[in-house]
């Protein structure tokens, strides 16, 4: 939300219409200032927000991008430190801490909160009231060491900061004394934290903040998309001591507002990979699209496609009007790419996922999304940076990249129009983070094992945690880690008689530079044999997971693998040959199960309207209903109604989730390959192909080649091994299907990356040791 810091305060002053003076809550300082700025008055959320944080209630926002959920949060903090300041009992201490998932929401948060701060003292000075000067400060991982010791020396009022910053302020002894009087926590797109790791150890540093302050702090959410609303308010406020709900006061406005939606599809047609000839017209679009508008912002799903969309529109429209944004650029350059945004010096922005939250990055009047986002809640998230502010109508154009793409980007329209949102799978307990946070409030002071345990047990992803598995990592934490040499990392000193824990001498400094929920990632180099040189790089999941004989997608050209080794992958011209896909957690996201439902019940009304008889496809009707109904152009329709119905007319059905179909052939070689057509997303496919492969690995004796993705699972058996394609669903069922999954685990690559992550997180293995 944009505002005006100067206007006539004096003018607003006599307004007698005031919404905000009808409330009578605000200083009539603030009340001129908003007044000013905001002439049609307050929004429907800031009406209902306001007296539930006034009255000190723990409060969950969901509303709309663009809708002031942001000032609900902050006006009311802002109110209370300014008469405070008027009376002269404004103490120099940080009373209102705001959690961010994003550093560069941060900073933004920061200057659009200067806004509100100089109106209001402007409409101060215009009334002869004392002066009242507020403080605000950012604290994240781009913050300078001079700038951390400044606010240590001399608290802000108002601190920005992300979950893993928290994390260390909550531990470090500076950090505790600055933190010590907290009043106020505003978590920002909540739903962005809650559904991993992050959010549990978010979830445990607001216990322990919890506790470090005395009275705990009022608790405010914001999110645009968040479900189920009632769970995510569980999560925000925590529990009691007696593991009851903590009530919360909910104000949902709902998700949907009006919305200018379209699919953008090239003039030739899709296919399963996009051509290089392809590309060059989606380039060309997107310039005219670009063009057309004032400021674009063009969203992507890897950083590796950030930059190689951000080259090619600068060649098109100029080095100056264009620039990526994404997570591996520096501090200095996203700083710089978001202030040229912002001043309307750019023409488009390439991001990632590190733009799509936020309540200000300028007056951008389209967001474009390249490639299916796999999820409805990214989607309305990055179309709601555009139009965002109160009135506006954000405006999204989404260019899928393959025809199973451009069914995916079809079924998200669909679900939109719908009022369907992703539900969030929040992490039970994950102990990693608990060993984690047990050492890091451990090292701030001695413990009884009772309160320790009550103490965790208040965060919401804990409040079920058995007594049993709390006292067996205590345990682990105070004998340490077993390897070949002896044991070591131990953590805690541990009193078994009297029921104490204390930390050792190096728990506070291994708890600081080793603490966080986020994964380290590593990358292996793609090298073309024999030259020799690099041509990219892997993530290293991919890398693993990947066979020879696997082809992989690079930029425009695919890559036959020839060799994995000594973090180098070996490969050679694939000759346009469509990649394989290993079973694999890359950069990229896979679809969520809401949208791959979208997606099965789609392909079940476009097929349902194409009679499956003849020769001929009569995809009229469905071309029809595509366009009426979902708002999808005929152009784009009619390859979607081509590409299902002759699929259905090949396979004797359109799979679904309801239907799945098993398919067989034969390559050039005579080797047999198995697909299983389940548009379930890759995340269930991944599981049910590996233990399928296990199955049929056991059966045959044999170690054979398997992948999946979003829609199906490939099995290569070889031209020596057949069997009746339908007995394929017999090979598992629901009684063995855990046990053969875990054991196809065990043995994939995937599960010492996975299990890397989580001893690292657990402080079993230090990110840095010796120097």
């Amino acid at each position: 939300m944009t505002c005006p810091a100067g206007a006539s305060f004096s003018a607003s002053l006599k307004k007698t219409t005031s919404s905000l003076r009808e409330l009578g809550r605000f200083h009539p300082a603030v009340t001129a200032w908003f007044d000013a700025a905001f002439p049609n008055g307050p929004t429907d959320v800031q009406l209902q927000a306001w007296p539930a944080i006034q009255a000190g209630r723990h409060t969950l926002i969901a509303a709309p991008t663009g809708s002031g959920k942001t000032l609900s949060a902050f006006l009311s903090a802002i109110d209370d430190l300014v008469r405070r300041g008027i009376n002269g009992q404004l103490e120099a201490r940080t009373t209102v801490v705001y959690v961010s998932p994003l550093k560069a929401l941060s900073n933004d948060i920061r200057k659009n909160l200067e806004q509100p701060l100089q109106g209001i003292a402007a409409a101060l000075e215009a009334t002869g009231q004392p002066s009242v000067v507020l403080r605000t400060a950012v604290r994240t991982g781009d913050t300078t060491p001079s700038e951390r010791q400044r606010m240590l020396k001399q608290p802000p009022h108002i601190l920005v900061t992300t979950p893993e910053s928290l994390y260390l302020l909550v531990t470090s002894e500076g950090g505790r004394r600055m933190l010590g009087h907290v009043e106020t926590v505003i978590v920002d797109e909540i739903h962005a934290i809650a559904d991993d790791k992050r959010g549990s150890h978010l979830a445990l540093t607001l216990a322990r903040l919890d506790a470090l302050v005395g009275k705990p702090p009022v608790r405010i959410g914001l999110s645009a998309t968040q479900k189920p609303i009632n769970r995510i308010a569980q999560f925000l406020t925590g529990v009691a001591a007696d593991g009851a709900s903590l009530p919360c006061t909910i104000v949902d406005t709902g998700h949907r507002r009006q919305l200018d939606l379209a699919v953008e599809v090239p003039n030739s047609p899709l296919s399963a990979v996009m051509e290089a000839e392809v590309w060059a017209e989606v380039y060309e679009r997107l310039c005219t699209l670009i063009l057309e508008h004032k400021t674009t912002l063009v969203f992507v799903n890897t950083r590796r496609l950030a930059e190689r969309l951000a080259h090619q529109l600068s060649e098109r429209l100029g080095e100056a009007n264009v620039t990526a944004h994404h997570g591996s650029l520096s501090k200095e350059k996203r700083f710089d790419a978001e202030q040229r945004l912002k001043a309307g010096q750019l023409k488009a922005l390439v991001a990632t996922a590190s733009l799509e939250l936020g309540i200000d990055i300028g007056d951008v009047d389209l967001a474009i999304q390249i490639g299916s986002p796999k999820a409805i809640s990214v989607f309305l998230q990055r179309v709601g940076r555009s139009g965002h502010w109160v009135g506006g109508m954000p405006k999204g154009r989404i260019f899928p990249l393959t025809r199973d793409e451009l069914v995916e980007c079809a079924a998200i329209l669909d679900a939109v129009r719908r009022g369907e949102l992703d539900a969030l799978a929040m992490p039970e307990a994950p102990l990693d983070i608990l060993a984690q946070q047990l050492v890091a409030e451990v090292a701030c002071q001695a413990y009884a094992e009772d309160d320790l345990y009550n103490l965790v047990r208040r965060a919401y992803p804990y409040r079920d945690l058995n007594r049993d598995t709390f006292d067996a990592v205590i345990r682990m934490l105070a004998e340490g880690f077993a390897l070949r040499r002896g044991r070591r990392g131990a953590y805690l000193h541990h009193d078994v008689v009297n029921g104490q824990v204390r930390a050792r001498r190096n728990a506070r400094l291994t708890a600081l530079t080793c603490g966080g929920a986020i994964p380290d990632t590593f990358e292996f180099d793609v090298v073309l044999d024999p030259a020799d040189l690099k041509i990219g790089s892997l993530d290293e999941d991919f890398a693993l997971e990947s066979m020879p004989g696997d082809i992989v997608q690079l930029g425009n050209n695919s890559w036959r693998i020839l060799k994995v080794d000594g973090g180098k992958v070996r490969v050679a011209d694939a000759g346009g040959a469509p990649p394989t896909i290993p079973f694999w957690l890359g950069e990229g996201p896979g679809r969520s199960a809401e949208l791959s439902e979208a997606v099965a019940r789609l392909r079940s009304n476009v097929v349902a309207r194409i009679p499956l008889a003849g020769d001929t496809l009569d995809t009229a009707a469905a071309v029809a209903w595509l366009d009426d109904e979902v708002g999808i152009a005929p152009v784009a329709a009619e390859q979607i109604a081509t590409y299902l119905g002759t699929a259905a007319l090949a396979l004797g059905e359109i799979p679904t989730q309801d239907t799945i179909v098993a398919e067989r052939f034969f390559d050039e070689a005579g080797d047999m390959h198995l697909v299983v057509h389940a548009p379930f997303g890759s995340r269930l496919n991944r599981a049910w192909g590996l233990a399928l492969r296990k199955r049929f690995c056991r059966t045959f004796n044999f170690e054979l080649q398997a992948a999946a993705n979003e829609d199906a699972i490939i099995l290569s058996l070889g031209a020596t091994h057949s069997f009746p394609v339908g007995d394929v669903y017999e090979f598992l069922n629901s009684k063995s299907v855990r046990d053969v999954l875990v054991q196809a685990l065990l043995d994939a690559p995937m599960f010492e990356v996975r299990w890397r992550w989580n001893a690292s997180r657990a402080l079993a293995i230090l990110r840095s040791r010796n120097g």
